[in-house]
């Protein structure tokens, strides 16, 4: 139970889940409360399905040049500091006596990049169950190289997963090929990574227009590693592209953006329909006189401690965040009733 980061015991949850049909989700944070939706969502899916443990994966990226979680998650913008907080955190929650300790938690390390984190790659890798070596940025034999080196090196100590290709500028016009059969089983083969991020058309940021999950190419590369394929990008798909993974060989799905894209529109919805309780007087009449509200968002309610403090916002966010994990739970553990 609690924290998971013995090499030998992550690896047999993912032989365990595979039993189960299982695709282990792996979500990211760079903030308190995304951790601890990540934690209640799946406590409560445990305890519902009266399961004595549930294995679920969270995820922070370090110097990753699209998305730093890590220097985000303390206002110091220190990755560092952001990773040691984050880790100790889900300790905290999860470790013996938490809240979380029935949980098989397991931490990863997602988009470490060869040559930004290497201050991470060469110290105390210890308390991570898994972590993705990024060397995605070089030609792929570089790239071939430069894992299977890390592989030698650490991959005694921690499941490591590598990527053989993906989608390098989400918003610019650079775009990789879908991974093909050969060059996964080729990654695999001369890396020794135990998983392997294919491109299978869905993308990082949930930016571009017209992305389709490509189940059939999954399944080809399936056929020749098995399942241990690990989709990313899942936010720029609808979920129904993407409820069957694990019988095309895909073994573990990293999700962030539709946490934090979906439930702010939510909050935004919330604080206008409270403005005079959020704001004052003087700031929702500016705003009705500047055409950006109209007198409905104009009530008589006077301001309110409960509707301008943190707690108010974060509890907002913290339970839209905490339905968009539990509808990734129910899609990817099929649980019998």
């Amino acid at each position: 139970m609690s924290v998971i980061c013995n090499r030998q015991a992550v690896l047999d949850i993912y032989e365990a889940a595979g039993k189960n049909g299982w695709v282990l989700p792996c979500i990211c944070t760079e903030n308190l409360t995304t951790t601890e939706a990540i934690l209640t969502a799946a406590e409560e899916f445990r305890v519902e399905h009266n399961l004595d443990t549930l294995p679920i994966i969270i995820a922070m990226t370090c110097r990753y040049d699209h998305r730093s979680q890590a220097t985000n998650y303390t206002h110091t913008r220190r990755w560092d500091t952001g990773l040691k907080l984050f880790t100790e955190s889900v300790k905290v929650l999860a470790g013996e006596g938490g809240p979380f300790e029935n949980l098989q938690v397991m931490i990863h390390l997602d988009h470490i990049q060869h040559d930004l984190d290497t201050t991470l790659l060469e110290g105390d890798l210890s308390d991570y169950a898994s972590i993705m070596y990024d060397a995605s940025t070089l030609p792929l034999e570089e790239n071939i190289r430069k894992t299977a080196e890390f592989v030698a090196k650490r991959g005694s100590e921690i499941v490591i997963e590598g990527a053989c290709d993906e989608i390098v500028d989400a918003v610019g016009e650079a775009r990789n090929a879908l991974t093909t059969p050969e060059n996964a089983a080729r990654f695999m083969e001369l890396t020794g990574a135990d998983l392997v991020v294919c491109n299978l058309g869905t993308e990082h940021r949930a930016t571009g227009k017209d992305l389709q999950y490509h189940g059939e190419v999954s399944r080809e590369i399936k056929a020749v590693i098995g399942e241990k394929i690990v989709l990313h990008g899942t936010s720029s798909v609808p979920n129904d592209q993407v409820a069957h993974l694990y019988n095309d060989g895909v073994c573990k799905v990293n999700v962030w953006t539709a946490l934090e894209r979906d439930a702010t529109p939510i909050l935004f919805d919330d604080m206008v329909r409270h403005a005079r309780e959020v704001a004052n007087k003087a700031t929702v009449d500016k705003l009705v006189a500047d055409g950006y509200l109209t007198e409905k968002a104009n009530t008589d309610q006077p301001v309110n401690i409960a509707h301008f403090t943190t707690l108010y916002r974060q509890t907002i966010i913290f339970e839209e965040m905490k339905k968009a994990v539990r509808d990734y739970l129910d899609l990817w553990y099929p649980v019998s009733k």
